[in-house]
């Protein structure tokens, strides 16, 4: 069997729990980590029994010790990161959002095409075994109506944030904000399944740093609606739905799906239905969730193919096309914007 050899770059929680999906693969080893300092990162490679240490992503990406690299960096760092990776002939599975903006993603995107190495969004959802059953039996709900999804999650960040501290996930300057750390859940499925919507309208609230806390996204496709709503700073525990006129899909959680159902279109109420509790489409996920995105791209890199079915070039490239479009609504800019 051939090993894939890794290098990750960025050291939080993301990356501990990545790793641990990705050992369920057998073609992965972990061979590199790579640490702005050198103390972080001897902590991080004893921690997960990794071999080689690298405080200079150059370095990392000229190294031979490698072949791929997981980039779990800060949203405005994905894209400059990436490309350098790519130009040494690494391949890249970036972290969702793919980058800070759909120019960047474009220039990524290039890249992998131009060196011929494998480029690909680690949205972990769409690769999972359930949402693939969405795929498989969307044809039942007949034409779809509506998409509706919502993800919404107190930050415990937000405590602080209102204490006066603007800790990362609310720091313009890095790409973040709601719409960026969890809005892209939402986004992502809807663009998988339907692609691009032909309006958006946004509204949402702004934070005194400059990033969202939360948004309502209405989008308008030929014969579809599409409403999703994120928060970083209120929950919710809404599932999320396909209207079709032939029968409904709902979907437990649109960022972790594990329970998925079909609901076949009933009678005019008259008062005297049974509660129908659907028929389940709910597939065994026999491994760890974030297993899936790491199959998927080693799969790519054995073919020699550039880019997922699902999580492909283009699907990126348009939810940061919808995602730029609701900053641009709401008032949300970043450095990185300017081009």
């Amino acid at each position: 069997m051939t090993k894939i050899r890794f290098g990750v770059v960025g050291t939080n929680f993301i990356t501990d729990w990545v790793i641990t999906g990705a050992r369920e693969d057998e073609r992965f080893e972990l061979a590199a980590v790579c640490s702005r300092t050198r103390e972080r990162g001897e902590e991080f490679a004893a921690k997960h029994n990794i071999p080689h240490i690298f405080t200079s992503l150059e370095e990392m990406a000229t190294s031979n010790k490698i072949d791929a690299i997981y980039i779990a960096s800060p949203n405005y760092a994905h894209a400059e990161q990436s490309i350098l990776c790519m130009r040494h002939g690494k391949h890249v599975l970036c972290e969702k959002p793919l980058a800070a903006n759909a120019h960047e993603a474009r220039q990524m995107v290039e890249c992998s095409r131009k060196n011929g190495v494998a480029l690909m969004e680690a949205m972990k959802s769409t690769l999972s075994p359930n949402f693939t059953a969405v795929m498989d039996n969307l044809h039942r709900i007949g034409t779809p109506r509506r998409y509706f999804a919502s993800f919404c999650q107190y930050s415990s960040r937000y405590d602080k944030f209102k204490e006066g501290v603007v800790l990362n996930a609310f720091r313009p300057e890095l790409a973040n904000g709601a719409m960026m750390d969890i809005g892209v859940y939402t986004i992502y499925p809807l663009v998988v399944l339907f692609g691009k919507p032909q309006a958006i309208n946004a509204q949402g609230i702004l934070l005194s740093s400059g990033v969202d806390g939360q948004g309502a996204v209405n989008m308008q496709y030929e014969d579809l609606n599409a409403t999703v709503l994120y928060s970083k700073i209120a929950n919710s525990h809404l599932p999320a739905e396909i209207e079709g006129e032939d029968g409904n899909i709902i979907i437990n959680r649109i960022q972790t799906p594990t329970d998925v159902r079909f609901y076949p279109r009933q009678a005019p109420a008259s008062g005297h239905e049974k509660h129908v509790e659907g028929e389940t489409l709910n597939q065994k996920e026999e491994h760890n969730e974030y297993y899936y995105e790491i199959k998927e791209f080693i799969d790519l890199i054995e073919q020699g193919r550039l880019e997922s079915e699902v999580n492909s070039h283009q699907n990126s490239i348009t939810t940061l096309e919808i995602m730029d479009e609701v900053r641009r609504q709401l008032g949300v800019h970043y450095p990185s914007d300017e081009v």
